[in-house]
């Protein structure tokens, strides 16, 4: 059976390509939908002129309305239609498509559908559609299928529309088909294999051209030669590319392509690129040699109705072109449905004014009752008819004219009538380029209409229309497919009887509408726009000349003649004779005088003579020609000699006065440059002008230089790349006294590149000033570079806090957050990164003093830089900000990420940030969002801070200044933010602490100054009662600790080296402080007594209010006399304002959700306490050096197991906490960047 069906396709498939290819004739589609026709009247005889004979239709095949005695024999030609089928609305029986065998769907109808056949339904009792009768329909290469509402139409539901629909359509699934019918229908099973069929008859059976193949997308047999072949569609005749029924893509003459041939070829022997002679245009599916008439032929090879951007139409040999405009493309006029029309419905009051001055408009014009009656839903006022006249210019309409509303004192289109050419390159509906419809016009009034290029004429229901039989509208059209269709105007006998006729001098009787100059053409002359009976040759107020048909006036400067022609054109030259003069040719109205008639700008005299003929003047005067003769011509003036003489004499005389001028000024510029010079020789030196002052003040820092003979190294603390670091003793020249320093000092036969780098460190060091910040006490300039710092006793904050962690309270952890904010914010007003902060780097000075050291990394920014891009080396990954890591961009924000990560080491005590994640992987885990965990003791006050240090926008994190506010509002209740179980057990004694142990546990280190209080001696700074010389001294402190005996009040405070205290008389006696205002006094515990040791001291350099309150109203703790630890602080605080409510500190709300600093908050604490020289902020800042290996910080040391290092291993070494991601040590995972 498949066979059988096989042979029967491939026998239809060769009788159907039996005779060869031919030029198909395409005619264009519609686009009404389910519309009804403007006039049902000749809806019929509009599809049947539209189709008649047409092989390829491109556009839609709109089948609608149709009667049941419509004869569809119009169709039988249609092979291919390039967008959708619709069959809707008819009565007809069965339409003659049985030559149909390709459905493009370029379009389709509601979106989804190539083929569409809907409601074919009679009226009550009238048969429908009963069969499609597409038996040669093969292939939809886009687009579903819907057959619905259809009772009397049979086999549909017995078709394989997947078949037919190609492999590619993405509506394949796009197909319903509805058998819901009123009649039997009969069964065809018994003609066509499967019962397959299209019709009754045998002929109808459906063509398998896919599911029947042997591997390949059309076939025209089973057998797997007979495979199309791929440009084929809808089946072939054998397997070549010029045996396919229709083309998947391109038809060459017969010849399916992927794509036409180009027009231009590059010739590889020459390097050009050469016009092809095969070269062919795209139009449609079809390769043609030219584009079709009223197509634009654009330079890529296509055939187009709109010109692509950035190009413009030109005509070159009578042939539409798109050419590219060399600069930019003139203004053109637009019409409805395109650019900022596009969707407009009408012309009307809000838009009429684009089309003022048009005279060329690429789009359509419509005028609906809503143009003068207005648009209440747009709010659009109705049409003044006067703005009509804005049309008179036009001349060309690219698009179609659509008119079914005009005003009714108007009684003609004569607006329009210089309207030469309606291109109909967009039809209205898809068929029509003119149609004027429900108009109360007599005539059309068109009369420069020569031409209209596409698209038929309607014109219905004009019940007053006259002369529309008088148009000659064959000549007009320019396709014979073109066509009038007129229902229900004036009958052309009535218009007769009433005198509506055309003028009589009309030749062929042909005209727009009554009067002279309504006439297509001229039965005799046409003067202007009038037809004439005959020109005014020999008589008449205006002479005239015949040009062909047209009579042309004579020029003004023409003689009238009597009775003969006055002249024989229309230019001066062309007169028989002259009314006035003649000049060589011309007839003039007077002779010329002084005329610059060419290019030597020489003016030209002439004079008529007794013949009216302009001759030349026998003097041609070039200026001052005011003295005429009695013919007109300058008299020639001979000038006086005095003039001459004078004005000799007073050239001179100006020459003279020059050079004398000239003398003076040169001796007076010589004498003063003689001044000059002698005023500079008097004074030795020239002063110079900076030629770019920056503004900044100078850097007043001072670097201390000491001899190796002072310094004595005692032990080695850590080693590094480039140096050690010793633990030392520093005993100035002449004096007894030993300062404990540390010493790093650079290898030996190291670069003099890391001699620069530590002289840059030391350069930065050298330049801070705050009591929060580790700064340079001198350096040694031997063969290899020293830098001596002051020696912390408690080691760093990392290891202080990981062997501390049973002891420290929150007040301790907000307190170290407050001083390490303080120092970081000072770093930032002198503009110093420091790009390195980690709890590894912040040592203890004492447990209530910490200090931010390392500058290894640090770089100063100048006065004019606001970020530091760094170009190399190993850098801490996971203390680092997001920017910093990617692009290694380094500001103050950034080291706002490190702070958090600082503060969140502390409040984890010790813990290790992203502890087991490579450093590799850090970048990938902060993009995603992810960030370290929320600490146990944490509140989410103190973790919201950490975490909006954390923001992947720098500008979005806090400043310090506002961190330093926050931390110290949080740290005047500490247990409300940060929860520690014993949250009141005080951290230990100094004794209590390994790396203090181990740093008194060698020789030589009895009897030490404090190296502050040796830089700054300050005697009598107290009261004249307490003027001695202070010295804390770590011997006494290690007597102390070594000592059970009780530590009392007043003394024991003294003998150990805790941080600067001072005196303030509280209501019971002195108040001991923190420093700088960073620690901030609780009120005491219930049950404490008055003269215990407090756990937390106020800061001693901030006032101290009246009455024992503190500046933000917090009760100080009970009274302890002890001595202050900088020498220079103030003994007595002047009083203070009253507090205010300690949850509602003083100031306002910053972007960040942080409390900024009140108004002058650092006036306070922090700006009049420390008056020591040696903390003194530099008038400038530092300038930054090169990238520099930081070896002093624990975490950049290379211990030596055999000398014993940790805790563990004895005295002499410091506690480190190893970071192997940090040191890039951590294995193959360990990323350094």
């Amino acid at each position: 059976m498949i066979a059988a069906r096989g042979c029967l396709g491939a026998g239809l498939l060769l009788l159907a390509a039996l005779c060869p290819p031919a030029a198909a004739e395409v005619c264009t589609g519609t686009d009404m939908k389910l519309l009804r026709p403007s006039s049902p009247e000749s809806h019929y005889e509009t599809l049947r002129h539209l189709y008649q004979g047409c092989q390829v239709v491109q556009g839609n095949l709109e089948l609608t309305y149709l009667p049941a005695d419509a004869d569809t024999a119009f169709l039988k030609d249609i092979k291919e239609v390039q967008g959708y089928v619709l069959i809707a609305e008819n009565q007809v029986s069965g339409l003659e498509l049985q030559s149909l065998r390709i459905i493009r769907g370029t379009q389709l109808f509601q979106d989804r559908y190539a083929l569409a056949v809907v409601g074919n339904a009679g009226p009550a009792g009238a048969p429908g559609l009963r069969q499609l009768g597409m038996r040669h329909l093969t292939e939809i290469l886009k687009g579903g299928v819907l057959i619905e509402k259809n009772p009397e139409l049979c086999f549909q539901e017995t078709i394989l529309w997947s078949d037919i629909l190609h492999r590619h359509n993405e509506f394949r699934g796009e197909i319903q088909v509805e058998a819901t019918r009123t009649r039997s229908c009969p069964d065809c099973r018994a003609l066509c294999a499967e019962g397959r069929c299209w019709g009754e008859g045998k002929q109808d059976c459906q063509t398998l051209t896919n599911s029947i193949c042997h591997g390949c997308p059309r076939c025209k047999g089973t057998k797997p030669t007979d495979c199309c072949h791929e440009q084929c569609a809808a089946g072939c005749t054998g397997p070549k590319h010029s045996d396919c029924l229709a083309c998947l893509n391109f038809n060459r003459s017969g010849i399916c392509e992927l794509h036409c041939p180009p027009l231009v070829v590059y010739n590889s022997d020459t390097f050009e690129s050469m016009p092809n002679p095969d070269g062919r245009y795209t139009f449609g599916a079809s390769c043609v040699s030219q584009c079709p008439y009223n197509y634009l032929a654009t330079e890529v090879g296509s055939c187009t109705l709109v010109c692509p951007q950035n190009s413009q139409e030109v005509t070159v040999n009578n042939v539409q072109k798109c050419e590219k405009c060399s600069k930019p493309c003139p203004e053109v006029c637009y019409g409805l449905g395109v650019d900022f029309l596009k969707g407009v419905r009408a012309v009307n009051a809000s838009n009429i004014q684009h089309f003022s001055g048009c005279t060329k408009i690429f789009g359509s014009l419509a005028f609906l009752p809503e143009t003068f009656a207005g648009d209440p839903s747009t709010n659009t006022p109705p049409l003044d008819p006067k703005l009509l006249r804005i049309f008179e210019s036009l001349e060309e309409l690219t698009g179609f004219l659509y008119i079914a509303a005009w005003p009714p004192d108007m009684k003609d289109l004569g607006v329009f009538q210089n309207l030469r050419v309606i291109r109909g390159r967009v039809l209205h509906n898809g068929a029509y380029s003119l149609t004027l419809r429900d108009l109360a016009v007599q005539a059309l009034g068109l009369r420069a209409l020569r031409e209209i290029s596409s698209g038929m004429v309607l014109v219905h229901h004009n019940p007053q229309l006259c002369f529309l039989q008088k148009v000659p509208w064959h000549s007009i059209f320019r396709n014979p497919r073109q066509r009038l269709f007129q229902t229900h105007n004036k009958p052309p006998e009535q218009c007769e009887s009433e005198g509506l006729v055309c003028f009589h001098l009309c030749a062929q009787g042909h005209c727009w509408g009554p009067g002279p100059t309504q006439c297509v053409a001229c039965e005799r002359f046409l003067r202007g726009q009038e037809c004439v009976a005959s020109c005014n040759l020999l008589d008449g107020a205006i002479r005239e000349h015949a040009n062909g048909t047209r009579c042309l006036p004579c020029h003004p400067e023409c003689q009238p003649q009597n009775g003969t022609e006055t002249c024989f054109g229309s230019d001066p030259d062309q007169c028989v004779a002259c009314a006035h003069y003649k000049d060589a040719q011309q007839c003039v109205r007077r002779c010329p005088s002084g005329v610059k008639a060419d290019a030597s700008f020489v003016p030209v005299w002439k004079y008529p003579d007794e013949f009216g003929v302009c001759q030349l003047c026998p003097t041609n005067c070039t200026h001052s020609c005011t003295i005429r003769d009695e013919d007109g011509c300058p008299v020639d003036q001979k000038p006086s000699q005095v003039t001459s003489i004078i004005a000799g004499v007073v050239g001179a005389l100006l020459v003279i006065v020059l050079l004398l001028i000239t003398v003076i000024c040169v001796k007076r510029r010589r004498q003063q440059e003689r001044k000059h010079t002698m005023r500079r020789l008097l004074q030795e030196t020239e002063l110079v002008e900076p030629l770019t002052p920056s503004g900044a003040l100078p850097n007043q820092a001072q670097m201390r230089i000491l001899k190796e003979t002072e310094l004595k190294k005692v032990k080695v603390l850590g080693s590094g790349a480039f140096g050690t670091v010793y633990k030392g003793i520093w005993i100035p020249d002449g004096e007894s006294v030993k300062i404990p320093v540390a010493i790093k000092v650079l290898r030996e036969n190291t670069s003099p590149k890391a001699n620069k780098e530590i002289l840059d460190e030391a350069y930065v060091m050298a330049g801070v000033g705050s009591p929060y910040v580790s700064r340079l006490l001198g350096i040694c300039l031997t063969s290899t570079v020293q830098l001596v710092t002051q020696l912390m006793p408690y080691g760093c904050l990392l290891d202080y806090v990981r062997e501390n962690k049973d002891h420290i309270g929150s007040q301790d952890l907000l307190n170290w957050c407050v001083q390490i904010a303080k120092g970081m914010s000072y770093l930032e007003e002198v503009r110093l990164v420091h790009r390195d902060l980690a709890a590894r780097n912040v040592l203890v000075k004492s447990p209530n003093h910490v200090k931010i050291t390392d500058f290894g990394l640090a770089r100063l920014l100048d006065i004019d830089e606001t970020e530091y891009h760094a170009d190399g080396g190993k850098v801490p990954i996971k203390w680092m900000a997001l920017e910093s890591i990617l692009r290694r961009r380094f500001t103050h924000q950034s080291d706002v990420w490190s702070y958090g990560v600082t503060v969140w080491e502390l409040m984890t005590f010790g813990a290790k940030p992203y502890d087991g994640i490579p450093a590799r992987e850090i970048p990938d885990l902060l993009e995603k969002g992810e960030r370290l965990p929320q600490p146990p003791i944490c509140t989410i006050d103190v973790y919201m801070i950490m975490v909006k240090c954390w923001m992947i926008d720098s500008e979005c994190r806090p400043k310090f200044r506002e961190l330093v506010t926050e931390f110290s509002r949080m740290a005047r209740d500490p247990q409300r933010f940060v929860v520690i179980q014993n949250d009141l057990v005080g951290l230990p004694g100094s004794m209590d602490s390994t790396f203090y142990r181990a740093l008194l546990d060698e020789e030589d280190m009895d009897d030490l100054v404090d190296a502050e209080e040796y830089l700054v001696p300050h005697h009598g700074f107290f009261s004249t009662d307490t003027s001695t010389t202070y010295r804390s001294r770590i011997s006494s402190m290690r007597s102390t600790a070594e000592s059970p005996a009780k530590v009392e009040e007043g003394e024991g405070l003294a003998s150990f080296p805790f941080p600067a205290q001072g005196l303030a008389e509280g209501p019971e006696g002195p108040v001991p402080e923190a420093p700088d205002g960073d620690k901030v006094a609780l009120q005491s515990p219930p049950g404490r007594e008055a003269g215990t040791l407090p756990r937390y001291s106020e800061d001693p350099t901030g006032l101290v209010a009246k009455d024992g309150e503190d500046p933000e109203g917090f009760t100080v703790p009970a009274p302890h006399s002890t001595m202050p630890e900088y020498i220079n602080q103030a003994g007595e605080r002047p009083p203070r304002a009253p507090p205010s409510p300690p949850d509602k500190p003083k100031g306002h709300q910053g972007k960040n959700g942080l409390i900024k600093d009140p108004k002058n908050s650092f006036s306070g604490p922090f700006g009049h306490a420390v008056e020591n020289p040696e903390y003194l902020a530099p008038h400038g800042p530092p300038v930054p050096g090169p990238f520099s290996q930081a070896f002093d910080n624990p975490y950049y040391w290379n211990q030596d197991p055999a000398k014993g290092g940790g805790p563990e291993g004895g005295p002499g070494t410091t506690p480190t906490a190893e970071n192997p991601e940090y040191l890039g040590l951590a294995g193959p995972d360990a990323t350094a960047v």
